[in-house]
């Protein structure tokens, strides 16, 4: 992806040099990892989980912070992306009469507290709808590229788009009309984590029409797609597949919908709720 040289978002929060005092934070080992990414990674709302972190007395204090040129060229890479996004969604917003609110990027190590709760960098990048903010530990870019066998800026780009998915989700109220049970079903989950793959892809759309993707960027995004479907990370993890369990979507469904909104560039194409088939 082109990115060097180009505008950085104002609002990332840097948290990195922050600790979290006595909290205990979500963790626990390999298997509870996998638990945690099957439920949040790529943008669900893991605030039941994170309200449930027992905490200890404490406070959050600030530590002296080692960058490496690496994190910091992550960084900005991050900045510039947000950036992006924030150009892409204010100018749709403004072509359906509505202005577009910016959302918060923190970066953070290890752990952070959030408005749904305490978190470790255990449970992914996520964005929580209540103060409206995007949550990462750049760490996960290795994480990516390790675990997901999902290397390349533009995965990391699909990382921070599909949680703006959310944020813009958020605004337009999106799977507003289910009923409360029907929120905390699986189905309404993989819906609405599709819905922002969706929005991700229509991102993508104008980053090309924009020059900014490279020879093999829409690839890496659609491997990162589908490296994180729920039938993927559970064949890894524990050698077989439950459908009914499934919260994000498969990886087909995941690269299908990116690859629908890359194609689109259009909000009114990414109705997941109405959609007949996923």
């Amino acid at each position: 992806m082109r990115w060097k040289g180009r505008r950085q978002s104002t609002n990332v929060e840097d948290r990195r040099g922050m600790g979290m005092g006595g909290k205990t934070v979500i963790g626990g080992g390999i298997g509870s990892i996998v638990v945690i990414l099957l439920f949040a990674l790529l943008g669900g709302n893991p605030g039941d989980l994170m309200n449930n972190t027992p905490t200890t007395n404490g406070s959050n204090t600030n530590a002296p912070m080692n960058v490496s040129s690496q994190e910091e060229e992550l960084a900005d890479f991050v900045s510039v992306v947000l950036a992006d996004t924030e150009d892409v969604w204010s100018n749709q917003f403004e072509k359906q009469g509505m202005v577009y609110e910016n959302p918060k990027l923190v970066l953070f190590r290890d752990s952070v507290q959030s408005a749904c709760g305490a978190a470790s960098s255990a449970v992914g990048p996520f964005y929580c709808p209540g103060d409206h903010k995007l949550y990462i530990d750049l760490s996960f870019y290795q994480e990516l590229k390790q675990r997901f066998q999902a290397p390349g800026d533009f995965a990391m780009a699909y990382v921070i788009a599909h949680e703006v998915g959310h944020h813009v989700q958020t605004l337009l109220h999106s799977g507003d009309e289910a009923s409360p049970a029907e929120k905390q079903t699986n189905e309404y989950s993989v819906r609405f984590e599709l819905q922002a793959d969706y929005l991700a892809g229509v991102w993508a759309h104008y980053a090309e029409g924009k020059g900014y993707l490279e020879k093999g960027d829409l690839e890496e995004a659609l491997n990162a797609a589908n490296a994180v479907g729920d039938d993927n990370i559970q064949k890894k993890s524990q050698g077989y597949v439950v459908p009914e369990s499934f919260t994000h979507g498969t990886s087909e469904q995941r690269e299908r919908w990116f690859n629908k909104g890359f194609k689109s560039g259009t909000i009114e194409g990414g109705d997941t709720f109405q959609a007949a088939e996923l």
